[in-house]
């Protein structure tokens, strides 16, 4: 099969378009032929060696949409979606023709969605379902999420699914006018002193959750939470270190959930993709638009684009 692989991290030089075996499945495990896969800043970091634990050779790739050619014939010839802990790292991923998972770590592709929109949504939108989750995001919660990347996107157009008050906030005016154009109320993001105030204007008493997508706003949500409020991040700078205002965040009895999709591997992301996916095929998630497909074999280049932030969603087609 056709498949991109890497033998070692520190450059992007090191991903090749290579042949290799096809996978052969085990027993509990599937084959899937990939129609689409995803490619996500992680891939790109993989490759760069930012994630330790990657053992190598490695196929790297997390998000993927096929159909299942050789596992149970429950599953035989149905069109499936996944991703996981295990894709890309330690496991070969899904940047290939065909890939081998458990077979609980798939779920039934939501029938409303293209191969190359449903590869799109893994890592986004598991990240932003375990957000809301373990932040207690339900009816009638004022939510903030700050950020309008894929994952931003993902959190509010979930959190809108819950029932939940949302309000985006991002700071060019173009990402404001897209979110706007779904429906959603914003602000923009000017400075961390204005987050306050901005935010008491809109949700009387403070948020109630606080999702901050960037890494960059954990000071400015703590004063713009209500009392025992939450902030959920999945980012950070790149030394790690926040200066927290500690003394405000207990006087509020707030919180900070961290958010790491890595911690679940294939089964328990294919229980939330099920738990999500059956919204789009009743129209209450809107499908993904302003994909970029692009040929597998050009995957080198796609990786390149995505560190040099040049490029959209950017979907690999084998």
């Amino acid at each position: 099969m056709k498949a991109l692989q890497f033998s070692r991290t520190g450059d992007l030089s090191a991903l090749r378009y290579l042949d290799l075996p096809t996978p052969l499945p085990a027993a509990g495990e599937v084959l899937v032929e990939v129609r689409a896969s995803g490619l996500n800043p992680s891939d790109v970091k993989n490759v760069l060696g930012r994630f330790p634990y990657t053992t190598l050779p490695r196929i790297p790739g997390r998000d993927f949409a096929g159909v299942v050619v050789q596992g149970p014939p429950s599953l035989l010839d149905k069109a499936v979606w996944g991703t996981g802990k295990e894709l890309g790292f330690y496991n070969d991923g899904t940047h290939a023709a065909y890939v081998k998972l458990p077979a609980d770590g798939v779920a039934l592709k939501p029938a409303s969605l293209s191969f190359s929109q449903a590869a799109s949504l893994g890592v986004p939108y598991t990240t932003a379902w375990d957000a809301l989750e373990r932040s207690g995001v339900g009816r009638g919660t004022r939510l903030l999420v700050i950020g309008a990347g894929a994952v931003g996107r993902a959190a509010l157009a979930l959190a809108r699914v819950r029932g939940a008050h949302v309000l985006g906030a991002a700071r060019r005016e173009e990402q404001r006018r897209a979110l706007q154009a779904q429906g959603f109320e914003t602000l923009p993001l000017s400075t961390p002193e204005a987050l306050p105030s901005q935010v008491e204007q809109v949700f009387e008493g403070g948020a109630e959750v606080i999702f901050d997508t960037t890494g960059f706003w954990l000071a400015a949500a703590v004063p713009a939470l209500a009392t025992f409020g939450r902030v959920a991040i999945i980012a950070a700078p790149v030394d790690g270190q926040v200066q927290l205002p500690a003394l405000d965040l207990y006087r509020r009895g707030g919180s900070v959930v961290g958010v790491n999709s890595l911690l679940y591997g294939c089964a328990e992301c294919a229980r939330m993709l099920e738990r999500f996916g059956r919204h789009f095929d009743d129209g209450t998630l809107p499908a993904p638009e302003g994909l970029i497909e692009s040929p597998l074999a050009e995957g080198p280049a796609r990786y390149a684009d995505l560190n040099e932030g040049r490029s959209e969603k950017v979907i690999l087609i084998p």
